[in-house]
């Protein structure tokens, strides 16, 4: 009797921030949603998706985990989130960089590349760099962004998805170091 395949899974590629920051914006998405409304993230969710990849058959795992593997790493680097965003079309209020800096550009087409060569697909939409705070919220523009502390990035996850009544729940599968600085 062959082997049971394993069960597909909904996959994206994320930068994670650390706990510090994620209270920053969970707090900041409390009193922005108390007035305009909408859906918070939980702040265990809160991430910068690098790569969606949707639903990936179990067998094609490990190939991702080697493309992953393959794709070029830059060095560590600061990322600042400055910049606030409302996008009617889908209710979302998201923050990200004012001028995303090109380690996180490099990071996400080494991995977009290094995955479509795998013979993995991505959404055609171009990459742009926003973490979402709230869903289906109205328009709470214009949001001013207190100083948030600078994000270090020094790693990418992959996470595996699961949509629920409450919100999707996340798991961490793998996770790859950037390259060291200096």
């Amino acid at each position: 009797m062959p082997a049971a395949e394993a069960p597909s899974q909904r996959l994206f590629f994320a930068l994670w921030p650390q706990p510090e920051l994620a209270r920053s914006l969970h707090g900041l998405a409390l009193r922005v949603a108390a007035k305009s409304g909408g859906r918070v993230m939980a702040r265990d969710t809160l991430h910068l998706t690098l790569a969606f990849l949707g639903e990936v058959a179990g067998s094609r795992l490990e190939d991702l985990k080697e493309a992953a593997h393959r794709a070029p790493k830059p060095a560590a680097f600061e990322l600042r989130l400055d910049r606030a965003g409302y996008w009617r079309h889908n209710r979302i209020l998201w923050v990200g960089p004012a001028a995303p800096p090109p380690a996180l550009k490099n990071l996400a087409a080494g991995l977009a590349a290094s995955l479509g060569e795998a013979g993995f697909s991505l959404e055609a939409r171009p990459f742009q760099a926003h973490m979402t705070l709230i869903r289906k919220s109205a328009d709470p523009m214009p949001l001013l962004l207190p100083d948030l502390p600078p994000w270090p990035v020094e790693e990418m996850v992959l996470v595996s998805s699961r949509l629920t009544a409450h919100g999707p729940r996340y798991r961490a599968i793998a996770r790859w170091p950037l390259a060291a600085a200096g």
